[in-house]
């Protein structure tokens, strides 16, 4: 049953996204940058319901009342990263329009990266270090000073359950700089969806989101360890078996 349901899953994306994207492509002349993110946040929509009543991938959300409580304040979002799950679910759920850093080869993507390209995201060349922390740095202070959230992945790609990766300190360097607040998110969407897997396996995602830390005072090391901490030390309380 899960193997058919995955099926399904994937035939529905291999017509529908293409369908939607074309569609990004005729609607985005006439859209301003917000309703652009908007009208392509729908495909994202779509996709988390159908993965909620097909492949009874559900969730649940903890902590949003630390969101809500600075949605007119500038932030950096430092997330875990084990899924394709969670990047399809941030725009879905949350509640301000995010600014993602990513590898700019998701451009190349036939029909999703075409319309990616089309918002204000910010991508980057990862072979090249410095270049890539130069486009964060600038890029990120301008879609921050325009409102939005800048979310990162600080692992730098996903990681297996019950794993990690050393966390880059581009974000928190932004943070840092900017004076930013710093919303940590760890999540065990590995569990449901990992990484390279076409099943999707039936069960909870749990986000759990942290309160704001401040960034005023803090180098940009400093607070990028506080928040591996406080994400690590959160997967071990929703995903305790992942470490036994």
């Amino acid at each position: 049953m899960i193997y058919l349901r995955s099926t399904l899953f994937a035939l529905f994306l291999l017509i529908f996204t293409p369908i939607w994207s074309v569609l990004c492509m005729l609607a985005f002349p006439f859209l301003t940058p917000e309703n652009r993110y908007s009208f392509i946040g729908l495909w994202n929509k779509v996709v988390i319901w159908l993965l909620w009543h097909l492949c009874g991938i559900h969730y649940e959300i903890r902590g949003m009342e630390h969101m809500r409580a600075v949605l007119d304040q500038p932030v950096v979002i430092l997330s875990k990263h084990q899924s394709a799950y969670e990047t399809i679910a941030y725009i879905a759920l949350l509640p301000k329009q995010l600014c993602f850093v990513f590898k700019r080869e998701l451009l190349w993507i036939p029909f999703f990266g075409w319309a990616l390209a089309l918002l204000k995201m910010i991508h980057i060349n990862r072979a090249n270090k410095q270049t890539a922390a130069l486009s964060v740095a600038s890029q990120g202070r301008k879609r921050l000073s325009e409102g939005k959230w800048i979310m990162l992945f600080p692992e730098g790609t996903r990681t297996p359950r019950g794993s990690t990766k050393p966390y880059r300190k581009g974000g928190a360097r932004l943070a840092s700089a900017t004076g930013a607040l710093v919303i940590p998110i760890a999540h065990n969407a590995g569990n449901f969806w990992p990484k390279n897997s076409f099943l999707k396996r039936p069960g909870t995602v749990i986000f759990s989101i942290g309160p704001a830390i401040i960034s005023e005072g803090k180098s940009g090391e400093e607070l990028q360890q506080e928040v591996e901490g406080w994400i690590e030390s959160e997967m071990r309380v929703i995903d305790p078996s992942a470490y036994k």
